[in-house]
């Protein structure tokens, strides 16, 4: 019965198409996203948490899916099953924020935070393979389907705004189940058939194994690009975890802060809006240094408590140190890793950017934010600075894509 109401549903929506699917599902990841990110730090200070055990809820599961993220991935790229496994992890997210609901200290919202992680860290690496899948096969635009995900965003930061001032903060934890729901329902949606084996069989041509996954590793070009992808995203860990309770503290209201954070979202959106254009002319190399070249400007200026004209003109670099550098990662990814490799070299990626690096570097914002305030954005900058130092290096000795 679930089965033949999956194939009604997706029938349905046939007349979308392939980056119709992909749209709505990544706007549906994003609304749960815009509201976690930007609240989950307030209500876990609602709760009383202390800044330094809010940084370990922050980098305690990005240190877990090091590990979960890459094992799930292969698997999925080892029997071509991405749809089943994200509707799996989807739905499992649901069942672990409704646990998180009901808790209250320390050690449970830890347990259950990692358990979360385990659910939810793979589903955007294994999106992001059937997206490229489509760029590559179907010729679809990356930017134009991902932009979905960032409208969402935008409007869940609202709603979650305004569901905190009606409600008081702990109204948060439901609207978060609430948009878990939506993601599973929307995953139910997915293209049916690996898109990424075009030859009917349903299977990759020839069954992956744990030595190239560990090929991968060893390419120097490959370990550059996560050095370099990894340190200007890891910048943003000071940002996405005390950045709210940083303009609460300065006296921003709800509706401003919701504001800042729109900001930032739609210079990514017009950048993802014509991303076919920029890749063409710049390349993911042009990319990955527009981001670490902006992040170094954008943390300098935080550090140093900028009003707010200049806080509007500092998030729309956001753009460019999430947007430029997150594109320039896929795209590297699609230009240079086989097919049958894209989810496992997604999730390393993934693993690396929002694992090692933003694991670390949420450990360390939480240390330096209680010390320091707003002159910890600086250590991000020097993050920042190794990221282009990475991407110089791997773009350095000649034009054009390296293979990884």
């Amino acid at each position: 019965m679930v089965g033949s109401v999956e194939v009604r549903l997706a029938a349905g929506i046939d007349r979308f198409g392939f980056a119709g699917r992909l749209g709505l599902f990544y706007a549906a990841t994003f609304f749960l996203t815009g509201m976690k990110v930007t609240y989950l730090p307030v209500w876990l200070d609602w709760r009383g948490l202390s800044a330094q055990e809010i940084g370990w809820i922050g980098a305690a599961p990005l240190f877990l899916r090091v590990f979960a993220t890459p094992a799930i991935a292969f698997a999925a790229d080892r029997f071509a099953t991405h749809r089943p496994v994200l509707i799996a992890l989807a739905w499992a997210s649901v069942v672990m924020l409704f646990g998180l609901a009901q808790t209250a200290t320390f050690w449970p919202i830890l347990a259950l935070t990692l358990l979360l992680a385990l659910a939810s860290t793979t589903i955007m690496p294994l999106t992001e393979t059937i997206a490229m899948a489509g760029v590559r096969q179907g010729g679809h635009d990356y930017g134009r389907m991902r932009l979905w995900g960032s409208l969402s965003f935008i409007v869940a930061g609202y709603l979650a705004g305004i569901g905190v001032d009606w409600q008081g903060v702990g109204a948060l934890l439901p609207m978060l189940v609430f948009g878990a729901g939506l993601v599973g329902l929307s995953a139910h949606l997915l293209p049916v058939a690996p898109v990424e084996t075009p030859d009917g069989t349903g299977l990759p041509k020839r069954q992956l194994t744990a030595g190239d996954t560990f090929a991968l590793l060893r390419s120097w070009p490959f370990i550059c690009f996560l050095l370099a992808a990894g340190a200007v995203q890891a910048a943003h860990a000071l940002f996405y975890t005390f950045g709210v309770l940083l303009w609460r503290q300065q006296g921003l209201s709800t509706l401003t802060i919701s504001s800042l954070w729109a900001v930032g979202v739609i210079a990514e959106i017009i950048l993802f809006a014509y991303s076919g254009a920029v890749v063409r002319a710049i390349g993911a190399g042009g990319l990955l240094l527009a981001g670490a070249l902006a992040g170094i400007v954008r943390w300098t200026l935080m550090a140093f408590d900028p009003g707010l004209a200049a806080l509007v003109v500092l998030q729309a670099l956001h753009g460019l140190t999430f947007g430029a550098t997150h594109l320039g990662a896929v795209h590297f990814i699609a230009a240079n890793v086989p097919n049958e490799q894209a989810g496992t070299a997604q999730a390393l990626h993934s693993s690396v950017t929002a694992g090692i690096a933003m694991g670390l570097a949420t450990l360390l914002a939480g240390r330096l934010f209680s010390e320091f305030g707003g002159r910890a954005y600086l250590a991000m900058t020097a993050l920042s600075v190794a990221g282009l130092v990475a991407a110089l290096v791997l773009y350095a000795p000649r034009k054009g894509e390296h293979r990884a």
